[in-house]
């Protein structure tokens, strides 16, 4: 027989495999990776947002520093200082363990979780008492380096170990 005579045709390959729709394993890995994205980002949110008033308060700390090497009231200063300090510890700390407390008892617990006390020292007690004196008396700057640098310690430091 001639072979230009029999009746072939060309080879057919099949189609390719789309890639859609896809395989029932592809939904379940797709699923476990949107679960997962909503665990990371829930995760997240409640982080950044459980350290909010730390970040607005030290953010207000600098305000209030700028606001004192202009216009030089210590005693103004130091009360905004205090202020911002009991007003952050209690978005911490629920407000019958922080709100009450006056003195020593509230200087040991600003110390409470700080690496090494700074305000059962002298630098608390000027703490207390800065805001009380006249607004003409002369306060040394190095005083109000002292309790700045540790409201801005205690501001920066997590309360109850809060991260």
């Amino acid at each position: 027989m001639d072979p230009e005579q029999i009746p072939l045709r060309d080879l057919h390959l099949p189609e390719a495999i789309d890639w859609w729709p896809l395989a029932p394993g592809w939904w379940v890995v797709i699923a476990l990776a949107a679960v997962g994205l909503a665990y990371l980002c829930r995760y997240y949110l409640r982080l950044r947002a459980r350290g909010a008033a730390r970040r607005h308060a030290l953010v207000q700390l600098n305000e209030l520093t700028a606001d004192f090497e202009q216009h030089r009231n210590a005693v103004a200063f130091s009360s905004s200082l205090s202020e911002l300090l009991r007003r952050t510890m209690l978005a911490y700390a629920p407000r019958h363990e922080v709100a009450g407390l006056t003195g020593n008892e509230w200087l040991a617990w600003l110390d409470r979780d700080l690496d090494r006390p700074r305000f059962q020292s002298d630098t608390g007690r000027k703490l207390l008492e800065l805001p009380y004196r006249q607004p003409g008396d002369d306060v040394s700057a190095m005083d109000l380096v002292d309790v700045v640098a540790a409201v801005r310690q205690r501001l920066a430091t997590p309360v109850g170990g809060q991260h």
